[in-house]
């Protein structure tokens, strides 16, 4: 053990040597004198250096046992010092604590004396009514009283306190047999003027029960209004809806009265004359919903709007007058939400302008107008439930008002082309907004109810009218012919026989009603956002408009429609002489076949008369041209396929007029005008997509089909439609024979590519579409096929 000991520490002390220039670095960083730092400190020799002899070591033993002693004396003194000082600690809380009860006994007694004197004078001033002191002291002795709360259980205490309740008690009635007197409930007694006595009943009543206040108020304001009671009751003439401005004149008359002789009777945060005047109006509203529903059969529209106006101009009054701070204390009327309706204006616009205002009116967002009077409907609250005689009243004029329309087109006949400035908004949609603006000012002035929901009822239906009668039941028909438009009558095809086309004046008619249909579309959007804010929070799932929205976007996709069949049709007869024409006898490539100039020609007719009608809307121009082309290039291939057969010559003459059909429709969009816009990408592909694939046909005529594989593969792999309806259209104008053709379709079915699982067979495949580079590509490859071939 001792051999492995020694060799554990000759393995630290390896361990615990450093380098030597890694103990260089250490003592130049840390540089030290003691000798424990040392590299070669030896702990053995250290020891011998400060003990040489065991009688050093015994001395050394001797000091620290002394230095032991020295602490052991100075801990016993700390704890002696400490005794000390928590006797002399304990004795000044002791003197604390008695100041502190003894201030508390002599503030206790101090507020004994004040309350026990103080109710004896509060006794004696009552029995002498003098209120003016009586209002100081009582608030004092209550006050006092409250320091005495804890110590009821003592007799004395408990006593003072009920003759205190007892003094406040007799007070309160002392006080309300004094108003009694001077304003009896029955009789025609009053008192001439303020009573001092009574005025300091006030201010002692504000320091009473609360109810002896409310008591006080209701009595007086009783009193008061009694008179008004027996002028307007309900069999008198003055209390019909024709005379409401009596009532708010009698009223003011009363207001009037009052601040000259009672107004400093009251403590002014009693606030009595908004007190008397919310009364009166909540008297107004129950005596004016009992009236009229003894005589619902007498109120006509224009006597209700009388009073609601009369009514409402009352409320701002009041508003003016005064804060509502009382309005808590009773039956609070609803104030209207935020009223943020697009139609709203001042009313005097709406009376004296309304002639005048224009669209741009109605589209600008108006800033909203934040009602601010407390009274709104304290009132008016009650004609709410007789406002079915507005609605039917407004359903009347809107139906007239229609009615009225319709003959004003009729007389007027169709807006004037006005290429300048675009396509016209038929004024009467104008009109109809401005009156659906004037309907929303009154409506929103009474309720943010039914009524408002019965009222978008009402909109909802001449909307739709609107845009039956007015819009789609004028636009133009095909022909004159009794049957009317239809989509079969618009696409057959007329051999032999001229088109029927639109007029100029026709065309503008057209465009006109687009625009005011869109114009109408995006003014329902705004009323049905408006007509949510409106109303109530639990209504706004009622408010729907979105019927009516798409009844428009039916009247523009139909006008567009008509567009697109108009020119359309114009273009058959000149794909039915293309189909018609002998391309196996074409000699020679020239010019523009006469059918394309046909083409065109009827496109510079319609496209520039189209694009300047609508140019404030152009989105629905891009899509005329968009549903144009779509419309236009199936035909011209279906047309295309009809020409059989085809000689090489009379393929490239095909080729020629297809690539000039192609640069007209891709020039469409502004063809004819003076500022070349670029034409929408999305058109742009759609004619470049069909147009080649024309093109691509024509290139797949012109190949040679031997060797018959290679024609095949050619055709499967560049025109990228893989139908056999298809394949035997091609063959047909290729103009080979039914032997020829029973083969090749055999061949064309071995080659197609299998198709995926599930697919449909062969007969239904149809491969991706190409883009247009892919096409351009292909065409090109084509091209230099031919060549070689040649």
């Amino acid at each position: 053990m001792e051999e492995d000991e020694l060799d554990l520490a000759d393995e630290l002390e390896a361990a615990l040597q450093l380098a030597p220039e890694v103990q260089l670095a250490i003592e130049q960083v840390f540089p030290s004198q003691d000798p424990l730092d040392r590299a070669d400190f030896n702990a053995v020799e250290y020891i011998n250096t400060l003990f040489p002899t065991e009688q050093a070591l015994e001395e050394a033993q001797k000091a620290i046992q002394q230095l032991f002693g020295k602490i052991k004396d100075i801990k016993d003194k700390a704890e002696k010092s400490e005794q000390m000082v928590k006797e002399i600690t304990r004795d000044i809380k002791q003197l604390d604590h008695a100041k502190r009860h003894l201030t508390t006994s002599i503030t206790t007694l101090n507020h004994l004396h004040m309350l026990a004197g103080g109710v004896d004078s509060l006794e004696a001033m009552t029995r002498r009514r003098q209120y003016g002191e009586v209002a100081n002291l009582l608030q004092g002795v209550v006050n006092v009283l409250e320091h005495f709360n804890k110590y009821m259980g003592i007799p004395q205490i408990r006593q003072l306190s009920e003759r205190v309740k007892a003094a406040q008690n007799e007070l309160g009635q002392q006080i309300l047999a004094d108003f009694e007197e001077a304003f009896p409930s029955q009789g025609s007694k009053r008192a001439g003027g303020p009573s001092n006595v009574l005025r300091d009943a006030c201010l002692v009543a504000n320091v009473l029960d609360p109810r002896i206040k409310q008591e006080i108020i209701k009595k007086f304001i009783k009193q008061h209004l009694s008179e008004y009671l027996v002028l307007f009751q309900e069999n008198q003439d003055v209390a019909w809806l024709d005379k409401i401005d009596r009532r708010y004149a009698w009223i003011k008359r009363q207001l009037v009265d009052y601040e000259e002789k009672y107004v400093r009777m009251f403590p002014a945060e009693w606030c009595m004359t908004e007190r008397i005047a919310v009364d009166f109006c909540h008297i107004t509203r129950t005596e004016l919903a009992k009236i009229m529903r003894t005589r619902a059969k007498e109120i006509e529209v224009k006597l209700l709007l009388f009073a609601i106006q009369r009514t409402t101009n009352f409320e701002g009054l009041l508003a003016k007058r005064f804060s509502g701070c009382t309005l808590s204390d009773t039956k609070k009327a609803e104030p209207p939400p935020p009223n943020t309706n697009p139609f709203l204006e001042d009313e005097t616009v709406l009376e004296s302008d309304e002639a005048t205002l224009e669209k741009a009116d109605i589209d600008r967002p108006k800033k909203p107008k934040v009602p601010d009077n407390p009274f709104h409907g304290i009132v008016s609250k009650c004609f709410e439930p007789h406002l079915y005689v507005y609605i039917e009243s407004q359903d009347k004029n809107l139906s007239e008002l229609i009615d009225r329309f319709v003959g004003d087109f009729k007389a007027q006949g169709p807006p004037k082309p006005n290429v300048d400035e675009g396509g016209a908004v038929l004024p009467s949609c104008a009109d109809l907004f401005v009156y659906y603006k004037k309907c929303m000012v009154q409506c929103s002035q009474l309720s943010t109810g039914e009524p408002m929901i019965a009222l978008s009822t009402i909109f909802q239906k001449y909307l739709r009218e609107y845009a039956w009668k007015i819009l789609s039941g004028n636009l133009p028909k095909t022909t004159s012919s009794s049957g009317g438009l239809t989509i079969s009558s618009l696409l057959k095809e007329k051999e032999g026989s001229e088109v029927a086309k639109f007029t100029l004046e026709e065309l503008c008619l057209i465009c006109s009603i687009l625009s005011t249909a869109e114009y109408c579309l995006a003014t329902t959007q705004q009323l049905e956002e408006k007509l949510k804010e409106k109303v109530d929070a639990s209504l706004v799932e009622r408010i729907n408009l979105m019927g009516e929205m798409d009844t428009f976007s039916i009247v523009i996709s139909n006008s567009i429609q008509l567009l697109v069949q108009d020119l359309d049709a114009a273009c058959d007869p000149a794909l039915t002489a293309m189909s018609k024409m002998q391309w196996q006898n074409v000699e020679h490539v020239g010019d523009q076949s006469p059918y394309v100039t046909s083409v065109i020609l009827h496109i510079k007719q319609n496209v520039p008369i189209i694009r300047d009608n609508l140019a404030s809307t152009r989105k629905y121009f891009t899509q005329f041209c968009i549903k144009f082309a779509n419309s236009f290039i199936p035909k011209f291939i279906n047309h295309l396929f009809k020409c059989k057969p085809i000689s090489m010559v009379g393929a490239e003459q095909l080729l020629l007029d297809t690539h000039s059909l192609k640069m007209v429709l891709l020039d469409l969009p502004s063809i004819g005008s003076q500022v070349v816009r670029k034409a929408p990408a999305s058109y742009t592909k759609i004619v470049v997509k069909g147009m080649t694939r024309a093109e691509m046909i024509l290139k797949v005529v012109m190949a040679p089909h031997e060797p018959p594989v290679v024609f095949v593969d050619n055709y499967i792999k560049l025109l990228a439609d893989c139908s056999t309806d298809t394949f035997q259209k091609i063959l047909d104008m290729k103009g080979l024979k039914r032997s020829e053709q029973s083969s090749m379709l055999d061949l064309f079915r071995q080659r197609l590519p299998a198709p995926p699982s599930g697919g449909d067979n062969a007969s239904s495949i149809s491969l991706a579409a190409p883009t247009p580079e892919q096409e351009s590509s292909r065409i090109r490859k084509l091209e230099k096929l031919i060549k070689k071939r040649l």
